[in-house]
């Protein structure tokens, strides 16, 4: 008997070869537009918007900031769009024109069809807009219409808001990583969340419906709630 053959494995995946890296071409939505992060285009709007947050409470989970200057904020951001992982975007307002947030790809692994989205800063002038999410689901739908077949989302197992919204737009829990690093000299440990390529088809139905102009009334307050959509696609809440 051939041992071997007797073992458990994965399902085949036999059409399926590693998608290329996302390009640098802006993804354009109704709200907002998501582009490639430049200092010379995007650092006095996003630090002027950043300012409205006064006591720095947006920043208090990311590994950097708040800024002081916006010297101190071109300084970081002039080492940050010099990367290729991170890879580094502006959300901007469609209707000013302004950037008004920051999200990224990391993790970028073609070879096995992974890609993590983060890094994510919203500015008071985006939290809670129809960009904020508008914006999130134009880097979903990137990549896996690349051809990723799994996207992640990572956060301080300590963030209750960024789990949240992890499971608002659809990532299923997939449990927490103890000490997994130190930031601003404090342990973290980190909440893990993916969705995958299976789920996307479901995923962008829920998007489009809550994007659509017909889920907000004259004021602009939403009728359905994108969680309504996307909590019967979780796999696990956490």
């Amino acid at each position: 008997m051939n041992r071997a053959a007797s073992l458990p494995v994965g399902f085949a995946v036999p059409d399926w070869s590693p998608p290329p890296r996302p390009s640098r071409e802006p993804m354009a939505g109704r709200t907002c537009r998501v582009e490639p992060l430049d200092v010379d285009r995007h650092a006095a709007d996003l630090f002027a918007a950043d300012a409205l947050d006064r006591d720095g409470v947006s920043w208090t989970y990311l590994p950097y900031g708040p800024f002081r200057t916006l010297g101190d904020y071109v300084d970081w951001m002039a080492a940050a769009v010099g990367r290729e992982d991170p890879y580094f975007h502006a959300i901007v307002d469609r209707a000013t024109g302004a950037a008004a947030g920051v999200a990224s790809y990391l993790r970028i692994d073609p070879a096995a069809g992974s890609i993590e989205v983060g890094h994510i800063h919203y500015s008071p002038k985006l939290q809670r807009t129809i960009a904020a999410t508008e914006a999130m689901y134009l880097m979903m739908k990137r990549a896996f219409e690349l051809g990723y077949r799994r996207y992640e989302w990572k956060c301080n197992a300590l963030n209750a808001a960024s789990r949240a919204a992890a499971q608002r737009l659809g990532f299923s829990y997939e449990g927490v990583f103890r000490q997994a690093r130190v930031d601003k000299g404090r342990n973290r440990d980190t909440a893990w969340y993916a969705c995958i390529d299976g789920e996307w088809p479901a995923l962008d139905r829920a998007f489009r419906a809550w994007l659509d102009p017909s889920n907000f009334d004259a004021t602009g307050r939403q009728k359905t709630r994108l969680s309504d959509w996307t909590s019967p696609i979780l796999v696990e809440r956490g």
